[in-house]
Parts: structure tokens; sequence; C-alpha cells
């Protein structure tokens, strides 16, 4: 498989993907238009900031199946087109907090204390000190528009310097102001009036692009600073501009723009211009959030095991799928448990279907991570029938384009299990086949019901499913068939029953083995005396 790299990360980063098999370009210091035309043949994409991820480069990519930001923000990602045409959308939204947040406190420290003019007073022969004297930070105010994980690091380290931290956030639940000793404000109008220092920690959406524009500027106490080291866009350029210029706000630090320069192209390159360059007491760094030698070591690493697993096809934590309170980690056997109930359903059971019901009972009623095991197991059930380049992304638009309905309910009532998922598939013949599975500690996948046979097996890579007559010598002939062939058995469980209360009852076995076994060795087994039905499940 083939990644596509085009701005900077980690080399050590670069070489994990080489070291597991991919092969690895870096096209860096390019323009948009040359990607959007480079992107063909590529079955993945890492970006930073500066790539748009559009219709246009995803309309020309032929196999694109990731794409991955190396940082927290997404407004450089068309997350909607991404679900659209398929692709799974990545990023590491925790992996540079801390170089974000400290970055804003330092811009806060700078236009405080006119560092920046000051070291380029110097630099220029002109050391009086008295041209750059500053305001101290301590027992000043400091309002901040988004409590997130950014903005919650700000706020310890601004209280730590003597600050009174104010903050708006409508998302934010009162226990997280208490627990940082923050003040909330209900309205953006109550903080803004009472400021010394403004900083903004929110992602770019409808509803925060411009929070900050003249109305709200001019709400501000005079003199009041600004950071913006989150997202551009979220304070109108020209408005600020207007706003430093006439002294109602002192002074500015920016790192981001509503719209980005290319960040590798050389001075004399460079054909990029914004009204905020030409603004006094605007002081402007090139997007450094990320940049310290720790976030790019932890974004870069990041992004790749996460495309990495989304190449392999495992679950990984996608902007574009359903969300969920929790740990991946806490649903992930399930997962894996229900797309092998979909795999294995094909597999065993050749017969169209027409609809899929699935329960969840017991505590996982209770969690609303099951819209991503249903995804599981559409994804299992859609590769059985030989669907290629199904993800949690695509699945619900490919079971609807085979005409497949899925239903899920829940119920907490449950016996002798914690956790119990129902599974049963509608055929258009009429019939429904039921699995039922349950997870045992933290990998231990079980099939506790298969096509109405009662049974305790749990599941390895491959398994032979035999229905039989139940009537003895059968298990011997199985045993000895593979025996004769060298195949050695892991395990054995059976379920038993009576069909229709007549005298001839089945038996369903499923049989681990460690070896791969030939359609030849199915035959032979398939024509044994007692022997109804021989399925070949391969699980992995």
């Amino acid at each position: 498989m083939k990644i596509l790299i085009t701005e900077s990360i980690a080399e050590e980063s670069v070489q994990y993907l080489r070291d597991r098999g991919y092969e690895v370009e870096e096209y860096l210091g390019h323009s948009q238009e040359e990607i959007e035309q480079y992107i063909k043949g590529f079955d993945a994409i890492i970006v930073r900031s500066a790539t748009k991820i559009n219709e246009t480069l995803l309309n020309n990519a032929d196999c694109l199946k990731a794409v991955g930001r190396a940082g927290t923000g997404i407004d450089n990602i068309d997350v909607k087109a991404c679900t659209e045409h398929g692709v799974i959308a990545l990023n590491t939204p925790t992996a540079n907090n801390m170089a974000a947040g400290e970055l804003a406190v330092g811009h806060a420290f700078s236009i405080f204390r006119n560092l920046c003019t000051a070291n380029e007073g110097v630099h220029n022969g002109d050391f009086r000190r008295g041209n750059w004297t500053g305001v101290e930070l301590e027992g000043k105010t400091v309002g901040i528009i988004g409590l997130g994980r950014i903005g919650s690091i700000v706020s310890r380290k601004l209280k730590g310097v003597g600050m009174n931290v104010i903050a708006y956030d409508p998302y934010v639940p009162q226990e997280k102001f208490d627990k940082l000793g923050v003040t909330r404000c209900k309205t953006l109008d109550d903080l803004l009036p009472i400021c010394d220092l403004i900083t903004l920690h929110t992602p770019k959406t409808k509803e925060t692009y411009g929070i900050l524009s003249k109305e709200q500027l001019y709400k501000c106490k005079r003199g009041v600073r600004i950071v913006n080291a989150a997202r551009g866009g979220l304070v109108n350029e020209q408005d600020l501009a207007d706003a430093l210029a006439e002294g109602q706000v002192a002074a500015a630090a920016i790192d981001v723009f509503d719209k980005e320069p290319s960040y590798n192209k050389a001075p004399g390159e460079q054909d990029f211009d914004n009204v905020l360059l030409h603004a006094p007491h605007c002081y402007i760094t090139p997007h450094l959030g990320a940049s310290t030698v720790e976030a790019t070591a932890k974004v870069g690493q990041g992004i790749v095991e996460l495309i990495d697993g989304a190449l392999k096809g495992e679950l990984v934590a996608a902007i574009n799928m359903p969300q969920f309170s929790g740990s991946i980690e806490e649903i992930k056997p399930y997962c894996s448990l229900a797309e092998k109930i979909g795999r294995m359903y094909y597999q065993a059971e050749a017969t169209p279907i027409k609809k899929v019901e699935v329960r969840y009972r017991g505590e996982l009623a209770e969690s609303s991570g099951t819209g991503i095991i249903t995804l599981s197991l559409m994804m299992g059930l859609l590769e059985g029938m030989g669907n290629d380049h199904v993800s949690y992304v695509n699945a619900q638009e490919c079971m609807d384009e085979c005409g497949i309905e899925v239903v899920e309910t829940k119920t907490e009532s449950i016996q002798k299990y914690n956790n119990l998922i129902n599974v049963k598939f509608c055929t258009e013949d009429g019939r429904e086949l039921k699995i039922n599975g349950t997870v045992f500690g933290p990998d231990t996948e079980v099939i506790v019901s298969f096509f109405g046979y009662e049974m305790n097996c749990p599941l390895s890579n491959t398994v032979l499913a035999l229905k039989n007559n139940d009537v003895p010598g059968v298990i011997g002939r199985i045993a000895t068939i593979l025996g004769s062939h060298n195949i050695n058995i892991a395990s054995m469980h059976w379920g038993r029953k009576n069909q229709d209360g007549s005298d001839n009852p089945h038996a369903q076995a499923f049989v681990a083995i460690d070896q791969p076994v030939s359609q030849e060795i199915i035959d032979e087994l398939s024509a044994a005396e007692g022997v109804l039905r021989v399925s070949l499940l391969e699980l992995a």
C-alpha cells in the first residue's frame, strides 16, 4: 500500500510506516493543486494544517482509504465529503495539547511585556527600555473562550501566575469549571467587558467562525489584549486590524490565519498577504502551535499508528465514526466478536438475507458504543459477501446499496451472562437464523448459540463448523480424518438439539484447528457417515 505525506512529520514516524511494509512518499512543499493531481494511486494521505482534504482531492483519489491529520484541528478536512467517499478521517486530538497551550501562554507574556518589540529594538541598536514598559499578568483577568483540553491547560498555567481566570464554554459541564477553579460566564457578552486578556481555544465551526468580530471587540474594555493560537477565522481579521489601529485592542498575538499561507516557501517565493501583517501591535507566528520537538514526535507517531490500523481494517477512533462516551478499548472485544459473527454467516450459510436484527443485552445495552459494534457486524457481513474496501465509514452505505435492513435494539434483561449480542439473520426464503455471542475477559470471544444449537465455544482464527447426526461414532470419524491429514485439533465444542421433536437428533460442532484445510479434506469430511454439512469458518 502507498501512503502520501504532504507536510513534515518526525522521520521516526515515517520509518515506522516503512518498517511495516508501506511504500511512503514525502511530497513536501507542493501547492494544493499539485497535491490534488498527485493523489492518484495512494491508499492514505497524511497532512498537517496546510493541505486541504476537499472534494476535488477526494474525487481525484482512485484508491484512498484513509486521511490523517497530524494534529488537533480538522478544519482543513471535509469530513462530510470523506464520509461520502468512504474514506476514514483521522486526527490526533491530544498529542499537541501541551505545545498549543504553552504557546498561547507564551504569547500572553509577550504582548503584556512587549517582548517582541523590545527584541526588535535592541537588535536595531535601541536600548531605551522605557519605550517598552509592560504590564504584569498577576492580578489581571483572563477570559478563555473554549475550556476544552487546551483551554484547560491554559487556565491552569495562567492561574499559576496569579491571573483571575474566567471562561465561556456552553458545552462543558459545571463540574469541570469547579475542578479547574474557573469562573463560568453564561454568555460571551458576560465575559467580554471584564477581561484584560482574551485567549481563544475553540474549534472552527459555523458557530465559532468570527466569534470575535467588530461588535464583540468593542464590547471589551479598551486596551484588551487578544491571543489566537487556536484556529484562523475565530477572530475577524479586518475588524481586529481596525481595533488595533484605533487602540481599542492594545495588542494581539496571532498564530493562525483564516486562509493559511504555504509554510514551506522561502521568503522570496512567498506571495501571501494579510491585513494583520500591516496592523500595529500585532505579533504573528507561523502556526507554531504544534511545533515542539515533543509534539512533533507525538502527533507523528500517533497519526501513523492510526493510519496503520485503519489500513489493516482495525477499529480506530475516526472523526467520521459514530461518537460515544468512553474508551475505544472498552468496545473493541465486542466489535471483534460482532465482525466475526457477520463473517461467519455467509461462510456457514449461502442464503441471501433481507434483514439483520441486532439486540444488545445486559450492560452493553447501556453503552453508547453499540452503533460502532453494529458497524463491525456489517463489515464482517459485507466482507463475507465479497465486498472490498469496506470500513466503519462506508459500511452502512454498502448495506443500503445491498438492500439489507439493519435494526438495532437494546434490553437490559439477561440471564447467565453480563453481556450478550443476539443477531438474527432474516433470509430471503423466509428463515430466521440466529447467532449469539459474548466476551469473557479482554480477549475471549465465545459463541453461545449457533443456528439454534446451544454451545459455549471460544472462537479461534480457523474453525470447522460441522452439522451431524447425533449418534455414536461421528466424533471419532471426524477426528480420524483430520488426524490422517496431520490437522491438529485445538478444541471441539458441540451443541445438541432434537429438530422438530423427531427421532433423528442433530448436533452442531465447532472444531478449532491449527492448520489450514484443503477443499479435499472438507469433501472427505462431508462424505463421512453421519456428517450432514461442513463449513470452513475463516475468522481472522
